[in-house]
């Protein structure tokens, strides 16, 4: 069994020969894994990881466009970007070359792919900054609508030409949690964010690959949502966060996957061995043969030493084989 299929199976809910292992190691720690490992991939390959995480293709946004918007006004509004193109052409192909690049690599290693593509709220956060777009969800419900069903149009274009080079899941990354609860109401989010996921979800779902969710915080309030949604996999479902491992397998578990089980945010890096040790044994024995994959949270952060990096990945390595 190559990775692929474990994960396919994992996320599936089918038995599998391991669990299925993965980390986002290299954001904040490249240089330092370039040192100890020779490279991240090397790192990769040590502990045979058996996903692979890829970011490339076209920005949705024309910058240009946007930035002149911005300059002309006194203050950067939705309404003033309805009548402007500010999307990019999503069907130049040339533009996909990285990620061609990129699965090729990793599928030589046998590696499910996945790719990240743009959501919706934290999409425009880097359009607005996220206080002004929370400001203008209340001000300007009808012109961020339209401007997320923009998004969703160029996202499934942007999602097609993924799966056309083989990608295994399309994976959207919309930020809606804070540490406690949403950023915005369960009302707004029904409204304004669940259609035009929906529509990308039912796109991927339509020709044949996984679709999966990035929000960090506590998401619980929507979590049915999720699941009507229909997303195959959720990452990291943020314990750090008030999101209990028992409401997932109480309410979840038969319904879609989670990704990730490490904390970056209260464990990785931040207590003794013998406690990142216990930790890691906790989680194992709650989601080992689940719809699960471990993984960590987020970015390892860069207050974590390559030690307790491959303390943490040498237990993990021979856990997930037990």
């Amino acid at each position: 069994m190559d990775s692929t299929e474990r994960v396919r199976r994992t996320i599936l809910g089918l038995p599998t020969d391991r669990q299925p292992i993965y980390g986002w190691v290299s954001a904040n720690l490249t240089n330092e894994l370039n040192e100890a490992y020779g490279s991240v991939a090397a790192f990769e390959d040590k502990y045979e990881f058996d996903m692979s995480h890829i970011f490339g293709g076209p920005g949705s946004f024309r910058g240009d466009v946007i930035e002149r918007v911005r300059w002309e006004n006194d203050e950067l509004t939705p309404d003033l970007l309805l009548d402007e193109d500010i999307f990019t052409d999503p069907d130049n192909l040339a533009d996909y070359r990285n990620i061609e690049d990129a699965m090729a690599f990793h599928k030589e290693r046998g590696r499910f792919c996945y790719i990240q593509t743009p959501g919706f709220f934290e999409q425009f956060n880097g359009v607005f900054g996220i206080e002004n777009q929370l400001l203008w969800l209340a001000m300007y419900p009808e012109e961020l609508d339209e401007l997320y069903r923009r998004q969703a149009e160029w996202t499934v274009k942007f999602a097609g030409h993924c799966i056309d080079l083989g990608i295994d899941m399309v994976h959207i990354s919309d930020d809606w949690g804070a540490q406690r609860d949403l950023m915005f109401s369960p009302k707004l989010w029904r409204e304004i964010i669940f259609p035009h996921m929906k529509r990308v979800v039912d796109y991927v779902h339509g020709r044949g690959c996984f679709c999966s969710l990035h929000s960090d915080g506590c998401i619980a309030k929507v979590t049915d949502g999720v699941a009507e949604l229909g997303l195959d996999l959720v990452h990291p479902w943020q314990e750090s966060a008030g999101m209990s491992y028992d409401l997932y397998l109480e309410k979840y578990r038969d319904t879609f996957a989670i990704l990730g089980g490490i904390c970056i945010q209260t464990v990785l890096g931040l207590v003794p061995q013998d406690e990142l040790e216990r930790e890691i044994r906790r989680v194992f024995g709650l989601l080992r043969g689940r719809r699960w994959v471990c993984c960590t949270t987020h970015f390892v952060q860069n207050h974590c030493s390559i030690a307790d990096l491959a303390f943490a990945y040498d237990l993990i390595y021979k856990l997930a084989r037990e």
